[in-house]
């Protein structure tokens, strides 16, 4: 077994509370947690703590939660804790270098990308996105760029054309935190070097914003069911028909083709619909005020929504 390391552990989503948990399982000791500002949610706007808020306090670990770690009294304060390492998954605020050199094996970061593959928010999707076959994790040396440190273990997965968002960012979640022990476990034996990353190989993986969801029935069948899958479940993608909105949460491609937006036949289970090229074959949707349902579902209910030759998106 490798020495025990004092680490701090910065990160906010659910998928940071994966690793944090893998962590607090580790013989390593976790001496305090990093996480942002508790945020309004739901409809009642109530300020809640985030996934690794909540989890730190379940096993009584000191919670610090600065808005920004740019000032010298919070620097100060965390190089105080004297750490041997920080780990970092979905922190949500940069590191400034003082940070970066507080403690003595300085920073990891596990990004959820083969890097440097997709590097920047939204790597998960935008692999599923421009129909990448494989994707993972990297743990890396955090410097002072945006996911360009040496990068110390890789663990990949496959992405199948039925994975989502949603299942590829929960498989990663369990290998990442596994490989986050293994990086610490080899750092503090000291048999961990990095590798450097080669900058032309990297793609800028943006944010999400919400624009992003309208379809547009031109584009080829191929290209909207990665973007479905790919989007989902942070944006769900929508079109409208009959003057309201359609969201789309599962379809694939078929070979039928018609005018783009076309309602081109209509199955007992799915609605297909032509695109650019091909054809998507529709078999969950959503309704304003209403929860998914199968489209069969939707069709026993409201059956007259949907016409033959109707044009969605219009």
């Amino acid at each position: 077994m490798s020495p025990s390391l004092r680490i701090i552990f910065a990160g906010t989503p659910e998928f940071a509370a994966k690793h944090l948990q893998a962590l607090l399982a580790s013989q390593h000791e976790v001496i305090a947690v990093y996480t942002q500002p508790d945020r309004p949610a739901g409809r009642g706007q109530k300020l809640l703590p985030s996934p690794v808020k909540a989890l730190a306090l379940e096993n009584t670990i000191p919670v610090y939660q600065p808005v920004s770690l740019k000032g010298i009294e919070a620097q100060q304060q965390l190089a105080a804790l004297n750490a041997d390492l920080m780990v970092v998954v979905a922190y949500g605020l940069l590191l400034p270098q003082a940070v970066l050199d507080a403690p003595r094996l300085g920073c990891i970061n596990s990004h959820a990308s083969l890097l440097p593959r997709w590097r920047g928010a939204a790597p998960i999707q935008r692999a599923i996105e421009a129909g990448d076959t494989e994707t993972g994790v990297t743990v890396m040396q955090m410097e002072a760029g945006l996911d360009t440190g040496p990068m110390l273990l890789k663990v990949t997965t496959p992405i199948s054309q039925q994975d989502t968002a949603s299942t590829v960012h929960d498989r990663l979640a369990e290998l990442g935190a596994q490989a986050v022990i293994n990086t610490a476990n080899q750092l503090a034996q000291g048999s961990l070097s990095g590798e450097m990353q080669d900058d032309a190989l990297s793609c800028y993986a943006s944010k999400l914003i919400k624009t992003e969801a309208v379809i547009d029935w031109s584009l080829p069948a191929q290209v909207l069911d990665r973007k479905i899958r790919g989007l989902h479940p942070w944006l769900i993608c929508h079109t409208r028909i009959e003057q309201q909105q359609l969201k789309i949460h599962s379809a694939e491609v078929c070979a039928q083709t018609g005018r783009p937006g076309e309602i081109i036949s209509i199955e007992k289970e799915a609605i297909v619909v032509a695109c650019g090229e091909q054809a998507l074959r529709i078999t969950r949707v959503q309704l304003p005020n209403a929860k998914a349902l199968s489209v069969s579902d939707v069709l026993n209910g409201k059956k007259e929504l949907f016409k033959l030759h109707q044009v969605l998106g219009q």
